[in-house]
């Protein structure tokens, strides 16, 4: 694997975050767990000492291996067509990002993850429930997402009519989690628990990421070989040979520098690793009105304004992911990855990397202080449901051609006047627009329209654009947009659903569910300053989208 920068304008920047490294000896110091490096606060040190399990997790990892494989076997053996992971954010993204990149092996079962609670999603990963085998995966063990999946997983197998159901599940969690404790009583298939110490966001080459990658017959040898390769190198003293550190001094001069608009390229064969770096970056460094904002899946075509730094990676010499106008100004990092079992490698460097950055930034890049006020505004919008078998609306500042449209009071400010749809038309250098779709991610009729209002808007002003999936991107980029700098515009979309599922054991549906995590967010969002924009869609219909997306972007630049 090699590894190149360019820093172009941010040479001198680059130099000096390599020098405070250098004075704070901080790979030593990573390595060696001193929390002094870190903070003087007692609490803040007790917090972090908590998150520094992934350090070791390729040693933590290793007697575990001959118990992953023996499992996988006999899933295989069982019977089972499908695997379907249960999980939100870091507990689902590495594995999608094995299953994307490798795939699973001839004669395992087909790989799903399911990180949605839209209806339509929930229905088509439950159509062969009764051999289907669910892996339950929550730190937390109590994330509600993934309780409303597994409830109805369950009620799905039991309707089936297998005679043990227990035998269908699979648990990962912390220990003495809500979860842990349903896995024993419930007789699962099996449970693996994992270390205390890793945060979601860091636990790709634990349990929540091998567990996945046995089941699918990957050589779990040859990805922890890549890593702990990784680990070593990450050990060098000098910043600037350390790839891990050389990385998150590199994002971080450039986000001290104004260019926190990280632009990832990355190749089709690798794209779904932009979704489990997006979310480790943003929910890392994103707080304290600071943060890198990870942009992903934009089109090369774009020419890149001087708010950004580009990282491209291939399994090839990356140099040709480089986009349009890149050359001349914007700093550049370059990472060839001749291996997909490099993963391993690349999971790790990342790991450091984000580390080194919240540590240059001054954050703590290990807790994740504004996600539980969206889930506070979700639980509540849920008990009033309760009392009004409604969910409670914004009241809309328009509403026509079935649409309905709010504002938070910072964008209605921004704005003057001009009416909701015009939103876009008050972006101030340096901002990013965020389209935030309560739609269900595995439909291809919307993808394509919501990636095409994304290429209007980076055209027009050459604003960053990103684009996120309800409520995958609560536990992905949800930090930032609250917790990081107030550089976001945010379009929240949501479409009233035909059919409805119930969640087995609540008193609402996995689409009441869905519009109130919807809504929360939009609250979240404007209590706290930031500039937001709701629009309910009366049914989803591409040409409604599609509409929308030209008054969005009619007019712009």
């Amino acid at each position: 694997m090699t590894f190149a920068i360019d820093p172009g304008p941010l040479d001198r920047a680059f130099e000096h975050a390599c020098l405070r490294l250098d004075e704070r000896r901080f790979a030593d110091a990573l390595w060696a767990r001193r929390l002094d490096v870190w903070t003087t606060d007692t609490v803040a040190q007790q917090s972090i000492e908590r998150r520094l399990g992934w350090l070791r997790a390729v040693e933590t990892a290793q007697p575990h291996l001959v118990r992953l494989r023996t499992f996988a076997d006999r899933a295989a053996d069982a019977g089972f067509t499908d695997a379907i992971l249960l999980g939100m954010g870091g507990s689902s993204l590495a594995a999608e990002v094995l299953h994307a990149v490798i795939g699973a092996a001839p004669g395992r079962p087909r790989f799903h993850v399911l990180d949605s609670v839209d209806p339509d999603a929930v229905g088509r990963a439950m159509a062969r429930a009764a051999t289907s085998l669910f892996i339950v995966a929550s730190k937390s063990g109590s994330t509600i997402e993934v309780a409303a999946l597994a409830a109805e997983a369950e009620r799905c197998v039991r309707a089936a009519g297998v005679a043990c159901p227990e035998s269908h599940f699979v648990a990962i969690t912390d220990e003495g989690t809500p979860l842990h404790h349903r896995a024993v009583e419930g007789r699962f298939r099996d449970l693996f628990l994992n270390a205390a110490d890793v945060g979601g966001r860091f636990s790709a080459l634990t349990f929540f990421g091998l567990v996945p990658a046995a089941l699918m017959g990957l050589d779990i040898d040859a990805l922890l070989a890549s890593a702990r390769s990784m680990a070593e190198a990450c050990r060098i003293a000098d910043p600037r040979r350390n790839p891990g550190l050389a990385l998150g001094a590199a994002l971080a001069a450039a986000a001290m520098d104004g260019r926190d608009k990280l632009t990832l390229r990355l190749p089709a064969a690798l794209a779904p690793l932009g979704l489990w770096v997006e979310q480790l970056i943003a929910e890392s460094t994103g707080k304290d009105g600071k943060g890198i904002v990870p942009v992903i899946g934009e089109s090369p075509a774009i020419s890149l304004g001087s708010d950004r730094i580009l990282v491209t990676t291939g399994t090839t010499h990356a140099a040709s992911l480089r986009p349009a106008g890149s050359s001349g100004g914007i700093p550049s990092v370059t990472i060839d990855m001749p291996e997909t079992s490099d993963l391993g490698a690349e999971f790790f460097r990342w790991e450091v990397a984000t580390a080194t950055a919240g540590f240059l930034l001054g954050v703590n890049p290990f807790d994740e202080p504004n996600v539980q006020q969206a889930k506070d505004a979700t639980r509540a919008l849920l008990d009033d449901y309760v009392g009004s078998r409604h969910v409670p609306l914004p009241e809309p500042d328009a509403a026509s051609g079935g649409m309905r449209a709010s504002l938070t009071m910072a964008a209605r400010e921004a704005l003057r006047g001009e009416p909701p749809l015009a939103l876009l038309h008050v972006l101030r250098p340096g901002d990013y627009v965020a389209l935030l779709a309560y739609l269900p991610p595995d439909d291809e009729r919307f993808t394509p329209i919501l990636d095409g209002i994304r290429e209007k808007v980076a055209a027009a002003t050459r604003a960053a654009t990103t684009l996120g999936f309800g409520p995958r991107y609560l536990h992905s980029t949800g930090q930032l947009h609250k917790g990081g700098p107030n550089t976001g515009v945010f379009v929240i979309l949501t479409a009233d659903i035909a059919g409805d599922l119930p969640v087995p054991g609540q008193p609402y549906s996995f689409g009441v569910l869905q519009a109130a995590q919807a809504v929360g967010d939009f609250q979240a969002l404007d209590r706290l300053g930031r500039r937001a924009l709701l629009v309910r869609l009366r049914e989803r219909d591409p040409a409604l989208l599609q509409q929308l997306g030209a008054s969005l972007t009619g007019g712009l630049g």
